[in-house]
């Protein structure tokens, strides 16, 4: 008998009661917070004690945490719900497939250039502007895109969170992670960044020749995809697409002006989930209007985009919930506190590798790139004061844990959101994704002994 591999939500459920269990052996401790200079909330190193009474959960706690988890991460899944309805209203006017077809035309003989070209543009983006939910709307795009081309979905979707990805780790002025872990470090912001951008395309060739290495098997042989019949979004082939009319041409137009309001927007106005979901309900009217669909049609596609996507609102609901158990049980500073202390018996390069993978394994816990520099680099920095680690050599074994891990771990709700807008399963995207994290991991423990040795400041 074959095995099958169980659905998303049932290994989510079962990440859920692993960490419950968690919750019941590892004790529960807190370390003491204080206000730093710049008004923000951090742990003091030298506090943890373990709470004098253990709180056990209890197992009705795996039901109790879904409903809280997804109220939650409701910003974020409000704002698949409306990208979805966006995206279909934009596709029933066929202005994508024209576009779409047109590209297959000019690049579906240089797959290879389109992968890296799009690639880099993910990774530039992230790095500079902290660009992850807004990527949300190209997957479906993306996988619509190299469907056309005879490539899979996991192809297009490596090409979106591989550049993320790697955008997060080395990233250049990032001021969701880079911008607020120099600050709680002590650290000009921005500083350090020659070492960074040296690093950005050695990083970006590694990703790039893992997903073309993948793209080229299965161009040679679509047997070799990682998805089974039925799995990922399946689009029709490049010689149905319709032509470029005018109604189609102005629609992708107000769409390209609404991307380019939303770089705006994230970059000068501080615009986040709200404005952005405000944004393209905006956008889905002004198509309806433009292609001559009626308010009928246009809410009916709206609908029907959105509903789509209701398996997806609840794999970003789960994804929350796990972390959320583990905050209940207060184990997250325990786990911090037992994972940080041996890096002071270690020699300095070790000790910044060491850094590098306990940022990577608190990812799973702490998602949240911001969240994770608050809980950490309180303790990280005074412990490579220690034992010859710079403040920076800190800062960037961070950002690596942080940013290459975000494309593996089920607890990251946007991962989890783009990988269900392309319908592919956890378990068939960890087996394309997981040798990628380890080349990538050993070439950042190279890249922090690097840092030692130069005196990376």
């Amino acid at each position: 008998m074959k095995f099958k591999l169980p659905h998303t939500l049932v290994l989510m459920f079962g990440l859920m009661a692993f960490a419950l269990v968690l919750t019941w052996v590892v004790p529960s401790g807190e370390f003491d917070t204080i206000v730093n200079e710049h008004g923000q909330t951090v742990i003091e190193p030298g506090t943890f004690s373990e709470t004098e009474e253990k709180e056990y959960l209890s197992p009705l706690a795996l039901l109790t945490v879904v409903p809280r988890a997804l109220a939650d991460a409701q910003g974020i899944i409000f704002f698949v719900l409306i990208i979805g309805g966006s995206i279909k209203v934009i596709r029933d006017t066929g202005a994508i497939d024209a576009l779409l077809g047109k590209i297959i035309h000019n690049f579906g003989t240089q797959p290879a250039w389109l992968i890296f070209l799009m690639m880099f543009a993910f990774a530039a983006a992230s790095a500079t502007l902290g660009i992850a939910e807004e990527y949300i709307p190209f997957a479906i795009i993306l996988v619509s895109l190299c469907a056309a081309m005879k490539l899979d979905a996991i192809t297009a979707i490596g090409t979106l969170v591989v550049g993320y990805g790697i955008g997060y780790g080395v990233a250049f002025m990032n001021p969701f992670t880079l911008v607020i872990a120099q600050e709680v470090a002590g650290l000009q912001p921005l500083s350090g960044y020659g070492y960074r951008l040296a690093l950005g395309l050695p990083f970006l060739l590694v990703g790039f020749h893992h997903v073309w290495q993948y793209t080229r098997k299965v161009q040679a042989d679509p047997a070799n995809s990682y998805l089974d019949e039925g799995e990922g979004i399946v689009e029709k082939s490049s010689s149905s697409y319709p032509g470029m009319t005018g109604r189609r041409t102005l629609v992708l137009t107000a769409t390209g002006l609404a991307l380019i309001g939303l770089v705006v927007g994230i970059s000068a106005a501080g615009w986040y989930l709200v404005e952005l979901g405000a944004m393209f309900i905006g956008l889905a009217i002004v198509v309806g209007v433009i292609s001559g669909m009626g308010v009928n049609k246009t809410a009916s596609s709206f609908s029907k985009g959105a509903a789509e996507l209701a398996g997806t609102a609840l794999l970003i609901g789960f994804a929350r919930a796990i972390a959320l158990l583990m905050e209940d049980g207060l184990i997250l500073h325990t786990v911090v506190n037992a994972l940080a202390a041996p890096l002071a018996s270690v020699g300095a390069e070790f000790a910044a590798i060491g850094m590098l993978f306990i940022q990577s394994v608190l990812n799973f816990f702490i998602p949240s790139g911001s969240g994770q520099a608050f809980v950490t680099m309180p303790l990280m920095a005074p412990i490579g004061d220690l034992v010859g680690v710079s403040r920076q050599i800190a800062v960037l074994a961070y950002q690596f844990g942080d940013g290459l891990m975000n494309m593996i771990v089920p607890t990251n709700p946007v991962l989890m959101g783009i990988l269900g807008l392309a319908g592919i399963p956890y378990a068939k995207w960890f087996r394309f994704i997981a040798p990628l994290i380890l080349k990538l991991l050993v070439l950042a423990s190279l890249a922090l002994a690097v840092a030692v040795w130069i005196g990376y400041q």
